[in-house]
């Protein structure tokens, strides 16, 4: 990664890089794919486009979709020692089971907000057989 960034400056400085000519491309039908790592994962962009250059289709693969499994199970480890028989629930306990996923993506601190500012949840409590004891919700609809 280090030699990555140390060629891209090198890149940026050379002269002859700068007063290169730009290439305007003409429009088409095709496809596009592009690959990057990136703090929050490897990102996939596919882009689709119509003979006027057009976007006809999108499919965006975040780091977030390569980390389902683990954050599902980081908020699950974490519901559990904290949520026990008897406890009060609190919006101060939602809130450290909301920190179990959004450590996995900068991202998660705006986007899993809604306007106006208040992020719908929704959690089940289950017992050892998996029967829902209780569900707790804010700022959404009930099922």
């Amino acid at each position: 990664m280090l030699h990555c960034i140390d060629e891209s400056v090198d890149l940026l400085q050379q002269t002859t890089f700068k007063d290169e000519p730009h290439q305007v491309v003409a429009p088409k039908a095709g496809t596009g794919v592009g690959v990057v790592e990136a703090p929050r994962g490897t990102l996939v962009h596919h882009y689709w486009t119509d003979p006027k250059g057009v976007l006809t289709k999108v499919n965006l693969i975040v780091g977030t979709t390569n980390n389902y499994a683990p954050i599902s199970m980081s908020i699950k480890k974490a519901a559990q020692s904290f949520i026990k028989k008897g406890t009060v629930v609190t919006e101060g306990l939602l809130n450290r089971v909301e920190m179990a996923f959004r450590s996995y993506d900068p991202c998660f601190g705006c986007a899993t907000h809604s306007l106006p500012g208040q992020m719908p949840l929704e959690v089940k409590i289950t017992d050892a057989r998996g029967e829902t004891v209780e569900v707790l919700r804010q700022f959404c609809q009930e099922a």
